[in-house]
């Protein structure tokens, strides 16, 4: 064979090689493209936005189970809460604590926040009863019971919500107790007649249902009860002010309103 024909076959072979080499290379690309893509947890971009929840202590059993459906459908979403008496909750607000949205259980507690909130959704309402010991071994069947000074009775503090509508109902009534102690939050009120450090206490309805082989729950009428509503806000100061909005959005939908049901609150 003649060098010239060997030379010829060398060139034509170095120059198709420089003409597959991008063709590699592209192919390479693309299939690192697809890796990248699917690596994501909702989003594609492998970023998880964490929302932070400030809410109303009476909340503290629905919002974790509420939080685990909306987790599933949102992937890329994980809520945090933080549980304490609406009072607590304002005063975390107010000195700047970070966190995305808020619920209250009653709306003056919100409307005090006009200027660090966005506009409040109603999503909840609920009722007073009177949590006694399992099987209500004092025997106590109505508000007027609780004036009987050989009875411990605990209430909420009045600067919280459920203390105030407390107030509200024995005012309505003319009736005066005199309180063993008064709690910061709803959930320490249930807890004192939980451990039987008292003997009965006024709580949310929905409160005394976590609890049903500690407490009874006797029911207060509605025409000497109080309505509380539930307002939920994101917050201004959000550094995820979309995603804040729509869980809260979420909380008004048929889905989240049958979990708040199903735990006894009731339609806003």
């Amino acid at each position: 064979m003649s060098p010239f024909v060997t030379g010829r076959r060398t060139a034509t072979a170095l120059v198709a090689a420089a003409l597959l080499m991008p063709l590699a290379a592209c192919s390479g690309g693309n299939d690192n493209a697809k890796k990248d893509s699917g690596s994501g947890s909702g989003s594609g971009s492998g970023s998880t936005t964490k929302l932070t929840v400030l809410a109303a202590s009476s909340l503290t059993d629905v919002f974790q189970k509420a939080s685990a459906v909306y987790e599933k459908e949102h992937p890329g979403t994980k809520v945090t809460f933080s549980f304490a008496g609406s009072q607590e909750l304002a005063a975390q607000v107010k000195q700047g604590a970070p966190a995305d949205a808020l619920v209250t259980a009653d709306t003056k507690t919100m409307d005090g926040l006009k200027a660090d909130t966005g506009a409040p959704t109603i999503i909840a309402k609920n009722r007073l009863v009177i949590a006694t010991g399992k099987g209500n071994p004092k025997k106590i069947e109505a508000l007027k019971d609780l004036t009987d000074t050989k009875f411990k009775v605990v209430l909420a503090a009045p600067e919280v919500p459920v203390g105030r509508y407390s107030k509200k109902v024995l005012d309505a009534q003319h009736l005066t107790v005199k309180a063993v102690s008064q709690e910061p939050n709803v959930r320490a009120v249930l807890s004192k007649v939980e451990l039987g450090e008292a003997d009965a206490g006024i709580v949310y309805k929905t409160d005394a249902a976590t609890a049903p082989t500690k407490v009874d729950a006797i029911d207060i009428p509605d025409a000497q009860n109080a309505v509380a509503s539930y307002p939920a806000a994101t917050l201004k100061s959000s550094q995820h002010s979309a995603a804040a909005e729509a869980f809260v959005k979420w909380l008004s939908t048929p889905e989240a309103q049958k979990i708040l049901q199903q735990a006894g609150f009731q339609k806003p």
